[in-house]
C-alpha cells in the first residue's frame, strides 16, 4: 500500500500529549508505520564517556509518531485537515488528492 504522507508533508498532531501541534515531517518510517515530525519526539540520552567524548554528553533522537495520530494539513493559513486518497490522472500517474478539500490534488 502506498504511504498517504511524504517526506515534507505539514502534518497535525490529532491526538496524544501534542495534540494540536503541527510540524514538518523529516521521514516515515514504513515498517513502523510511523512517522518522524520536525521538533516533536525529541528525547535526550545521556552517554558515557568514552574515547571519542571523554566527557560524556547528551544525545538528541526523534521519537517516532504514529501514523493514525497525524492528518496532512491541506490549509496551512487556517490550519484545516484531510485524509488522501489517490486516483490516477490522464496520463496514468498516481496523484494524491485530499478529501476534505474537494478531491484537490496535493503537490
Amino acid at each position: 500500500m502506498a504511504q498517504r504522507i511524504v517526506k515534507n508533508d505539514m502534518v497535525k498532531i490529532i491526538s496524544g500529549p501534542n495534540k494540536g501541534t503541527t510540524g514538518k515531517v523529516v521521514a516515515v518510517l514504513p515498517k513502523k508505520n510511523a512517522v518522524l515530525v520536525e521538533n516533536l519526539g525529541v528525547k535526550h540520552r545521556k552517554i558515557k564517556p568514552s574515547r571519542l567524548q571523554p566527557t560524556g554528553g547528551q544525545k538528541d533522537f526523534h521519537v517516532p509518531t504514529p501514523l493514525h495520530k497525524v492528518a496532512l494539513v491541506v490549509d496551512e493559513k487556517t490550519g484545516k485537515t484531510s485524509r488522501v486518497g489517490y486516483v490516477k490522472n490522464m496520463d496514468g500517474n498516481k496523484v494524491r488528492l485530499a478529501r476534505q478539500a474537494k478531491n484537490k490534488e496535493i503537490k
